[in-house]
């Protein structure tokens, strides 16, 4: 089987433009996440999964039920398609920049960041091994929020098990200091320390929500590589939600082929995808 457009005839399940435009309209709906046409074998690919599991017959019987508003199948639909490509350690740069303000902000503890696009845990957890080497202790004072819109990868990021091959790029110390090999039936995993997992919550969030269950104020936001699948007008949205919740010095830290010029009334950039509030945002930025 292939999932080419131009060998559409071999697919398993009848796959039209009609069903990919109902598509593009309910994930951008639900996610804000803008599908172009390039995409289209990959979303055939991924909820073709969703018909088997499902007992669906054709693309628009499922569509159909979707549009009901089967909040269950829903949530699967949504997960399926959001892009979960994440690592330890990723865009290495920000992590150093990320302790480097922390320790600015001096004696003005507890810290607070959030990790806003969590996927399976890698982020946060590399946040918060930056902390603790920060402190030098496996308790520092600093809390971290870590969200995301898809409940699976939530699930596996609060479990905190990764196979051995995702530590590759990160220095055997730092594997031994915050990492548990798995033995007998565990070989070949690792479990983050709990010291790690204890620093942060994990709860679902859309970011698309017009208000999070969540007050202020973050030190720093990270919103990396998630805003690339929103149009502008989505992201302008996103990024003046997160201005109130921003202390006034705070940064927020975004993905490497992401830039937000075209919200330079909010925020403005200081290199290497790092933003502070901009002057006129600050007056609405939290102030404690």
């Amino acid at each position: 089987m292939t999932s080419h457009s131009n060998n559409s005839a071999m697919r398993e399940f009848h796959f039209t433009a009609q069903d990919f435009e109902r598509i593009r309209k309910l994930i951008y709906e639900r996610a804000g996440i803008a599908l172009s046409p390039a995409k289209q074998d990959m979303v055939y690919s991924r909820l073709a999964r969703r018909l088997r599991a499902t007992g669906t017959d054709s693309f628009a019987a499922y569509l159909a039920r979707l549009e009901r508003g089967d909040e269950v199948e829903m949530e699967a639909f949504t997960n399926s398609l959001t892009t979960n490509l994440t690592a330890f350690f990723r865009e290495q740069h920000h992590f150093p920049l990320l302790a480097e303000h922390v320790k600015k902000r001096g004696e003005k503890h507890p810290i607070s960041l959030w990790c806003s696009a969590a996927s399976t845990g890698e982020e946060p957890y590399s946040m918060a091994m930056t902390m603790v080497d920060l402190f030098g202790t496996f308790t520092p004072p600093v809390h971290i929020l870590a969200t995301d819109l898809d409940t699976t990868v939530l699930q596996k990021a609060q479990e905190g098990v990764y196979p051995l091959e995702k530590l590759e790029k990160v220095p055997e110390e730092r594997v031994k200091k915050f990492f548990l090999k798995g033995t007998g039936e565990q070989e070949g995993q690792v479990l983050v320390r709990k010291e790690l997992r204890d620093m942060i919550t994990f709860r679902k969030i859309n970011l698309l929500d017009e208000s999070w269950p969540m007050r202020g104020p973050f030190d720093a936001i990270f919103c990396r590589n998630v805003m690339i699948y929103f149009d502008k007008k989505t992201q302008y949205d996103v990024l003046k939600k997160f201005v109130p919740l921003l202390h006034k010095d705070g940064l927020l830290f975004a993905g490497h082929s992401e830039s937000f010029y075209h919200a330079a009334d909010l925020f403005k950039s200081l290199g290497k995808t790092v933003y502070e509030l901009s002057p006129q945002a600050r007056e609405h930025a939290w102030h404690g």
